[in-house]
């Protein structure tokens, strides 16, 4: 049997496929021509990340496909419903890449308070002819410890997101429709844990009480995150989305940093990937990266024998 690793997959992955008797090929093939490379070379497995889509057309067209794997959480970029309609599984890894958006998430929370972002775009400039003017520009810092974070969507990436929080002091509410309470264990090196329960709160108390705000929700059909929502937050916060593009509204989260409503933001993910808005790009107030939340070693490690193993468990059993 053949699998197509689209957008790549780690060498643990194609390890455990190949000692399966899998063939696995890692070929790049662009969307317009994906259809026609499937069904030339008989692939049995489609593996996807985020850059390609697997829609109605694709799945009507690849008879012969089995196998729709996503290496990630998010599947907005296929049709899910419509796959498994058609006698496809569709599966993918919704636990392998939590830690590494949870640190992610943290990256951008210490860059911010601390204005790393916006440092390491002027030290290389004026670094050595203004360097006592950059020291003051950035001497306004704020500890994380000891403040509050908000986590809009209490899945399992918002529970390692906790976890780190509640490591370095931080107090953690969270807001989440599906999810009443949940039991956190934040793990130390040595063996020893504490677990922490956290009850979920309306969104509106969590934007009002928190000093910062991290997004971990599916794709939606409106703005989770909107001007009525700046409105309701404290001034001075601060607001990381690395979640999926769109959930939060970028004019109003503009407007926000410019009018002070929000000190930073930091995002991983934009309304119009993969080309953001210069608008977004240009401010000095955010913090960027170019989604790049699982992309860790060891995220993908995970990822890749998650999906080998999946796979393995259908067309083997």
């Amino acid at each position: 049997m053949k699998v197509l690793a689209n957008d790549g997959v780690s060498q643990s992955g194609i390890d455990a496929l190949e000692s399966a008797g899998f063939e696995v090929s890692t070929t790049t093939v662009a969307q317009e021509q994906l259809i026609n490379y499937i069904n030339e070379n008989k692939i049995d497995v489609l593996l996807v990340r985020s850059a390609t889509t697997v829609r109605k057309d694709l799945i009507d067209a690849c008879k012969n496909l089995k196998i729709i794997g996503r290496g990630g959480v998010g599947m907005d970029n296929i049709d899910v419903e419509y796959a498994r309609s058609k006698g496809k599984h569709v599966i993918n890894t919704p636990a392998a890449s939590s830690q590494s958006v949870a640190e992610l998430v943290f990256a951008h929370l210490f860059g911010g308070v601390r204005f790393l972002h916006d440092s390491n775009r002027n030290m290389p400039l004026d670094g050595d002819t203004k360097f006592k003017v950059l020291k003051k520009n950035y001497a306004k810092g704020v500890e994380l410890r000891g403040k509050t974070l908000g986590i809009i969507g209490f899945g399992r990436i918002g529970r390692e997101v906790a976890k780190i929080a509640l490591g370095i002091g931080m107090k953690v509410i969270a807001s989440d429709k599906f999810v009443g309470k949940a039991d956190v264990k934040v793990e130390f090196y040595n063996g020893q844990f504490i677990n922490v329960e956290i009850e979920t709160e309306p969104m509106d108390d969590v934007l009002k009480h928190a000093d910062f705000i991290t997004l971990h929700v599916p794709a939606q059909k409106e703005y989770v995150i909107g001007e009525t929502q700046f409105n309701l937050m404290k001034d001075g916060v601060g607001i990381v989305n690395a979640a999926r593009g769109g959930v939060i509204d970028e004019v109003a989260l503009v407007k926000a940093l410019e009018n002070g409503k929000v000190a930073f933001a930091g995002l991983d993910t934009f309304e119009s990937e993969p080309n953001p808005a210069i608008q977004v790009l240009m401010n000095g107030r955010v913090s960027l990266t170019p989604h790049i939340g699982a992309a860790t070693n060891e995220a993908q490690d995970r990822i890749g024998t998650e999906l080998a193993d999946q796979i393995i468990s259908i067309l083997k059993r």
